[in-house]
């Protein structure tokens, strides 16, 4: 078995370019979205379960994305097939969305845009790992941060940039803004463009050429199924058990989605005890169990990373326009207002990350990845928190170049310590697994934020970015148990 040769510059280049595109659509779902639920009439404590869609969408599209692209050879290659449609219908999805006419409408193409995106990206981060050679990964992945950076760096700051240039920034009750509108006009076109290039200016290695063909299905082996009853019987008694207290502790229905997830997962373990099957569910089921013990190091540092995350995401718009602009009507020339100035809030972060991205590997050989990753996520965790201090909403700036570490950070060296220790023949699959972690935290939010908000903190969508603050500082201890991982360094990532 032969290594991949190495890449040029722009070979890599390239081959991530299309990554500008993704985040340019996802950065405008994670800044606009809950502005756009909000004008339709969403309240506060309900935005978390409208978002649900996101994670509930990556939890199912990107194992089957990965295990399908692991066996797919067509004329386009392994992964870009998989590029380019989820390419075509995220940017149908980010031309209908600021047009929805109901709640329930943007709901539904929220899903869509996700589900889309999500069968762009997954394989992505696959083709690194097809494409490079071992030492040139990180610099792959790095690459991946820095264009991820530019793209969100434009597309956050959109709306606000076209409300500069005098198109109208409020519409009436129940209406988009045409600075929103116009920006996901935008985004559809320069995803499909980006994509488009990475197809077009890139090739695949067919199976077996570099690294051993694509993966045969084979009976699942007996350490995969040993105890898969016992443990699936749990998990299923722990979902009925929590659903219960739900009903009797009359909590908010999105809470279900956790004592479902639970219930799902414990059925799914029961049935690989007794399934002959060798089809793809039960193959995922099989790596999950066997996945390598890099991933399960990983997972906790992930699942306390993304669920910081997520929590800005859903509540930054509300909590800055609230406490820093002081308004709580969507419809407000105010509200709209701190709305922009979130997406302004949200370019700054992912332009620190783009530059992050490239002092990160520097970083990287001074202290190693376990404690440069460590400072960055509580660089960033230090930066959620300032916003219970700060009032001055200019000075928001400043703290988002912590939160753009962390950005940069969870963006690279994750994949970067997991890479090497994944079999190259189910790169696909392992990756779509890995996301799991980035997925399940989302769940949680989306089922429990607006429950502890209501419950201990008044409603004051602020404290969502606290919480979000020390389960950065969480994630970052968690980096100490990642022992073994990987030790190589990212090269520059110029």
């Amino acid at each position: 078995m032969r290594n991949q040769p190495a890449l040029s510059f722009w070979q890599i280049w390239n081959m991530c370019f299309g990554f500008l595109g993704i985040q340019f659509g996802f950065a405008l779902q994670t800044a606009q979205v809950s502005r756009i639920f909000q004008t339709l009439g969403a309240s506060l404590d309900r935005i978390p379960l409208l978002w649900v869609a996101a994670p509930v969408t990556g939890l199912l599209v990107q194992p089957i994305v990965g295990y399908c692209s692991d066996r797919t050879w067509t004329r386009l290659g392994r992964r870009r097939p998989y590029f380019l449609a989820g390419a075509l219908l995220a940017a149908l999805s980010l031309l209908w969305m600021p047009n929805a006419p109901t709640l329930w409408a943007a709901a539904a193409l929220l899903w869509l845009m996700d589900a889309s995106i999500n069968v762009s990206m997954e394989p992505f981060r696959a083709f690194v790992g097809d494409q490079l050679p071992t030492r040139q990964r990180p610099l792959g992945y790095a690459m991946q941060s820095f264009f991820i950076g530019i793209g969100a760096v434009v597309a956050s700051a959109m709306p606000w940039l076209l409300a500069r240039f005098g198109v109208d920034n409020t519409a009436p009750a129940g209406g988009i803004p045409d600075t929103v509108r116009f920006a996901f006009y935008a985004g559809g076109a320069v995803l499909l463009g980006a994509v488009g290039w990475t197809v077009a200016s890139t090739r695949e290695y067919p199976p077996g050429e570099f690294g051993p063909a694509a993966p045969v299905s084979a009976a699942a082996p007996v350490q995969a199924t040993a105890g898969a009853a016992r443990t699936g019987a749990a998990w299923l008694l722990a979902g009925v058990i929590g659903a219960v207290l739900i009903r009797q502790c009359a909590l908010q229905p999105e809470m279900y989605l956790l004592t479902g997830g639970l219930a799902a997962y414990g059925l799914a373990l029961l049935w690989l005890a007794r399934t002959r099957s060798h089809g793809m569910l039960a193959q995922v089921l099989v790596d999950l169990r066997t996945m390598p013990q890099a991933m399960r190091r990983l997972a906790w540092l992930q699942l306390f990373s993304w669920f910081a995350l997520f929590a800005m995401w859903i509540y930054a718009t509300a909590a800055v326009a609230q406490v820093h602009f002081g308004s709580t009507d969507p419809q407000s020339s105010a509200y709209n207002d701190g709305a922009n100035w979130v997406g302004v809030l949200f370019a700054a972060y992912n332009g620190f990350a783009a530059l992050a991205a490239l002092v990160i590997p520097s970083m990287v050989r001074w202290w190693g990845l376990r404690v440069t990753h460590l400072v960055n996520l509580w660089l960033g965790g230090a930066g959620l928190l300032s916003f219970l201090l700060i009032r001055d909403p200019h000075w928001l700036l400043l703290p988002m170049v912590g939160v753009g570490f962390a950005w940069a950070s969870i963006l690279s060296l994750p994949y970067a310590m997991l890479s090497d220790n994944l079999p190259p023949a189910k790169m696909g699959v392992y990756m779509g697994i890995f996301n799991f972690f980035i997925v399940i935290p989302q769940l949680v939010a989306a089922s429990v934020l607006g429950q502890l908000l209501k419950r201990f903190f008044h409603g004051q969508p602020i404290w969502a970015l606290a919480l979000g603050g020390v389960s950065l500082f969480v994630a970052g201890l968690c980096t100490l148990r990642v022992r073994g991982a990987v030790a190589a360094a990212p090269a520059p990532a110029a």
